[in-house]
């Protein structure tokens, strides 16, 4: 297990508690009380730290390196029945963009994400969760075929920002993003779009556009990384904290914009602390907002989506 700098006392009241649960294991000496002691103390200190956590603290939490990743959720939510999908049939298969078919229950989904890396080998592999346009293309041609065949699509952002380099923008990565946008806009099937990380920029946008947009407790979601706002605004990383502060970039500040339409709480400690309850969570939310997204006609069900994102940033004195 790894901790954030944040995390220093909880660190070492569960270092207290392992070794006063050995203690008790290799001596006649009676700890419960003590160990009861410890427990009480490290749950009280969780508490505080989480229900008060600043804006820098989330962003560090979204990117922990325990946190689950889109394969992660997709695995534990379709139980066997994922079928991932390759290739946007132009270029090549993007392995920073990951897709395809699964169940849950006996409900089909198609589902759509970046997809970062666990080591210095697999972040290669994926690209550090930075997709090229073939991702965005490929994206796209899931929709389109969930579309088809009347499938719901839920899409689950999680990259530092889509690829910026060279080759990247000579094979329109602006223009496959802007596509996607389009698109989904009038795509005919319910979209359910979670943010589970890091939602940067337009690589997240480029699946981003849904009927419901849901931000897990400890994720952020804006134009640019605090890292990259600082850099601009004073030509170094140092204040990242503070623009952290200023890009309103949490659950809490987007929800108050009305840019998404919920929070989903994470269990105690963030979704890495209890993954299987994390996964439960999330199964229950997709469910409940596609039951009711699914009442919908299709007409019905664009004209709201286009009405949503028309009405993001009107202002009426």
């Amino acid at each position: 297990m790894e901790y954030l700098d944040f995390e220093k006392s909880i660190e070492d009241l569960e270092r207290q508690l392992i070794k006063c649960h050995e203690l008790g294991k290799d001596s006649d000496i009676d700890v419960t009380k003590t160990c009861d002691q410890i427990e009480k103390k490290l749950s009280e200190t969780k508490k505080n730290i989480y229900s008060n956590l600043t804006p820098w603290q989330k962003v560090q939490l979204s990117r922990h390196p325990n946190r689950p990743y889109t394969l992660d959720y997709i695995n534990a939510l379709t139980k066997g029945t994922f079928m991932e999908l390759h290739g946007d049939r132009n270029v090549k298969d993007d392995k920073a963009m990951v897709g395809g078919l699964g169940k849950i229950g006996n409900q089909s989904f198609m589902f759509i994400g970046q997809q970062k890396g666990y080591n210095t080998k697999t972040r290669q592999f994926r690209n550090f969760g930075m997709p090229n346009p073939e991702g965005y293309r490929k994206a796209l041609r899931l929709m389109k075929m969930a579309e088809k065949f009347n499938i719901p699509v839920v899409t689950l952002l999680d990259t530092p920002g889509a690829y910026p380099g060279l080759e990247a923008e000579e094979r329109g990565q602006g223009e496959a993003i802007a596509r996607n946008i389009l698109e989904m806009t009038r795509l005919q099937v319910p979209i359910i779009t979670i943010i589970i990380g890091e939602g940067a920029s337009g690589g997240a946008l480029g699946i981003g556009v849904g009927d419901k947009v849901l931000m897990m407790e400890n994720t952020w979601y804006s134009v640019i990384s605090p890292e990259s706002c600082s850099s601009i605004l004073w030509r170094s990383w140092e204040f990242k904290q503070q623009a952290a502060e200023a890009l309103k970039l949490t659950a809490d500040d987007l929800k108050k914009l009305k840019i998404i339409d919920e929070i989903i709480k994470e269990p105690l400690g963030g979704a890495h602390a209890n993954r299987e309850e994390t996964f439960e969570i999330i199964e229950k939310v997709i469910l409940k907002h596609f039951k009711a997204l699914s009442k919908l006609s299709k007409e019905k069900l664009v004209v709201n989506r286009m009405d949503k994102y028309l009405n993001m940033g009107v202002f009426k004195g």
